[in-house]
């Protein structure tokens, strides 16, 4: 038995015109009847991450940022400044959807027994296009979230916790035994720092502000290092000698941060040397990953860290295409089980389609700062 949603629903889009102008807008579309192997989404809860939001906005300067349309269906226009433009070849003339992942009911199924099996269950699916009201995916890609769990408690359950899982496994894999990260007061770090908690794994925790090292202190963090004080190379050499960490996630992607941490490594790493000096520096191999680019600028260093080091760039998907679905779906179901719990979000607020395209919330989640996560509610009505 096959059912079927008899209406149209509204989804997200983004367009970068040759012009040089983004537009974002809102679209009617037909819901799809599912394949045999297929369902359909009731789609009630999908945040902003800063993925989504890279999409979403493109290169455009938010600071040209106009709205025009109605207030059940607006319309967002930036200019892109001519020097990004290059960067946006491949998308010009595309509307494209928008949104990782998300959470909801499944309405109507196809005719296969595992996709009727999740008819009426809440599910969450890691599946693209979430900023829509409706969703047709393969049954496969869904999560069926513990009795009791809101889609608003399972949406943010593939990025973020997939993230900190993979950034764990990472380190494993590559024989560390400790890590650091940075932007570690966001959803992601808090995570991540009750997951190291959890686990038993070292973390130091960069963040940017006192009131962050307190949030993070306040959840039990052992080592939180503050970039904006003094004495924050001489805290972050503290940190990585007393955990023993030879690997780093920044978020920050540009500016000094990734070589400062390699810097620090090496420095850690001399207080414990036994071999003699060496003018290339030691011999344990430093690695920092950047999987975030808050700073858009160069990425700058000195190399004052020897010659055994790294950097590079680290993504999850295909993080995830390495280590295999077995692995893969192993993570995705302690997920699950710990989505209360490790693994639990925390959102700013909740709007619905239209809401999100204001240009009061643009600026609030546009900030992309800690405690201003978004929750889209695609189905919610505008206002309610």
């Amino acid at each position: 038995m096959t059912t079927t949603p008899s209406h149209t629903g509204l989804q997200l889009r983004s367009l970068v015109k040759a012009s040089g102008e983004l537009e974002i807008s809102l679209l009617s579309v037909e819901t799809p009847a599912p394949a045999p192997d297929e369902v359909v989404i009731r789609i009630e809860a999908t945040p902003i991450n800063p993925s989504d939001f890279a999409l979403l906005f493109g290169a455009a300067d938010l600071a040209t940022l106009s709205v025009s349309g109605t207030p059940a269906s607006p319309v967002v226009s930036a200019g892109i400044p001519e020097g990004r433009m290059p960067s946006m070849a491949g998308r010009l003339g595309q509307s494209m959807p928008v949104g990782n992942e998300g959470a909801g009911v499944v309405v109507a199924a196809g005719s296969s027994a595992a996709a009727q099996a999740l008819l009426g269950k809440t599910v969450a699916v890691l599946g693209g296009a979430m900023y829509s009201q409706y969703r047709c995916v393969k049954a496969a890609q869904c999560l069926v979230l513990p009795e009791g769990t809101t889609p608003a408690e399972g949406a943010s359950c593939f990025v973020n916790p997939l993230t900190a899982l993979g950034m764990v496994e990472t380190m494993r894999r590559e024989g560390h035994k400790a890590l650091v990260h940075t932007a570690a007061a966001s959803n992601l770090g808090q995570m991540l720092n009750k997951l190291c908690l959890k686990d038993g794994i070292g973390l130091v925790n960069i963040v940017r502000k006192p009131a962050q090292a307190a949030l993070l202190k306040s959840m039990g963090a052992q080592h939180v290092c503050d970039s904006s004080t003094p004495t924050f190379m001489q805290d972050l050499t503290e940190a990585l000698a007393q955990t023993g960490a030879t690997i780093a996630f920044d978020a920050t992607g540009g500016g000094k941060l990734a070589g400062q941490i390699l810097t620090c490594m090496e420095a850690a790493l001399s207080r414990s040397a036994t071999a003699a000096y060496s003018r290339y520096g030691s011999t344990t191999h430093k690695q920092v990953y950047i999987y975030g680019g808050l700073d858009t600028g160069p990425t700058e260093f000195a190399r004052n860290f020897g010659f055994s080091w790294g950097m590079g760039g680290w993504l999850l998907f295909l993080f995830l295409e390495r280590i295999g679905e077995e692995a893969a779906q192993a993570m995705r179901q302690r997920v699950a089980a710990e989505l209360k719990t490790t693994f639990a979000s925390h959102y700013t607020q909740e709007v619905s389609l239209a809401e999100a395209l204001q240009p009061e919330a643009i600026a609030a989640y546009g900030q992309r700062t800690t405690g201003a996560k978004y929750l889209i509610n695609p189905n919610k009505a505008a206002g309610a």
